[in-house]
This record gives C-alpha cells, sequence and structure tokens, in this order.
C-alpha cells in the first residue's frame, strides 16, 4: 500500500511521529506547506494518506486541507491524528477527536491522539508569552479542579513525552 503522511510541526514533536509512522509503514513524508503547492492529481498516487498535526486551542493545526479531500479521497484509507501536550487520558482528548472529523467523514477516516510535549525553547516569542500567561492564569485561576490545577503545572515547563507506542492504533488502522 503507497501511503504518505503529511504534517504540520510547529516544535518537532508532530514531524516525529510523522517520521515514525514514515519508517514504520514504508510512507512518503510531506510538510504541509508542500502539500498546499500540490495540486490535488498529485494524492492519486497513494493508496492511504494520513495527516498530523499539532493540537492549539482544542483543534489539531491545517486539519481543514485534510478534511476538505475526505470526499474525494473515500476510495483510500484515511487516518489524522493530533500531537498535544496533554495525556492520552485527560478528558479533553476525546472530545477533540470527536471534534476532528464530521459523522459523514468518520465513515472514511479515523481520528487518534498521539503525547507530544512542550519546547518552549523552539516556541515563537509571540506562542511562549502566550503559553506562561495561560499557565499563569490557569494556576491563579480560583476553585480549579483538580484537573485544571495539575495542566497547569504539567505545562509550565518543557518536556517530551512522545513515544513509539501512540503510533501502533494507526499503524494497525492502515495496514488493516
Amino acid at each position: 500500500m503507497k501511503t504518505i503522511v503529511v504534517y504540520s510541526s510547529q516544535t518537532g514533536f508532530t514531524q516525529k511521529y510523522a517520521e515514525w509512522l514514515a519508517k514504520e509503514l514504508n510512507a512518503d513524508t510531506m510538510t504541509i506547506k508542500e502539500a498546499f503547492k500540490k495540486d490535488d492529481s498529485f494524492f492519486d498516487q497513494y493508496d492511504a494518506v494520513i495527516y498530523g498535526g499539532w493540537v492549539s486551542v482544542e483543534k489539531i493545526h491545517k486539519a481543514d486541507w485534510f478534511t476538505k479531500h475526505i470526499a474525494a479521497w473515500k476510495n483510500k484509507k484515511l487516518a489524522i491524528f493530533g500531537v498535544g501536550s496533554s495525556p492520552a487520558g485527560y478528558s479533553g482528548v476525546q472530545a477533540l477527536l470527536d471534534r476532528s472529523l464530521t459523522a459523514e467523514q468518520k465513515k472514511y477516516a479515523k481520528a487518534f491522539y498521539c503525547e507530544g510535549g512542550f519546547a518552549y525553547e523552539k516556541m515563537s516569542l509571540g506562542t511562549r508569552m502566550l503559553m506562561k500567561a495561560y499557565v499563569a492564569m490557569l494556576k491563579n485561576k480560583k476553585g480549579n479542579t483538580k484537573e485544571e490545577t495539575e495542566r497547569a503545572e504539567y505545562i509550565s515547563h518543557s518536556f517530551d513525552s512522545t513515544d513509539p507506542k501512540y503510533i501502533k492504533p494507526i499503524v494497525a488502522y492502515i495496514n488493516g
């Protein structure tokens, strides 16, 4: 099965997953910037298309590029994955996956989540400042839930939670 993994990566975590998937599936990789430059017919050569993007504001970055093609790619194996800083068990992860595809799109594609991390040193100054302000807001908020308190501590520093185990469900789906 000829497969391509298209990805958008801000700080390198999504790229890492795209490369792991490409190695495991013997797939091609392409950045979303490159994909935007390709004519739609370029993707005709692929039997499977996987899109991965980083998660921001409870959305998968640039997911609309992938979702707008689903109707035309119904005959392909289709998967989308989001890479976020939240632990896979975080309550918002399932909601993210549920929102990533419409009911119609879910007939043809499947959504996945991979734990990423935080790399403050690789973020733009503006993003870094926004994240620090968000952490401060969470820490100072009155009546925080346990999950909000844990989240604030979790994202207050850089960390890397990437693990190849998170690509196993994607690989199984594509190969299934």
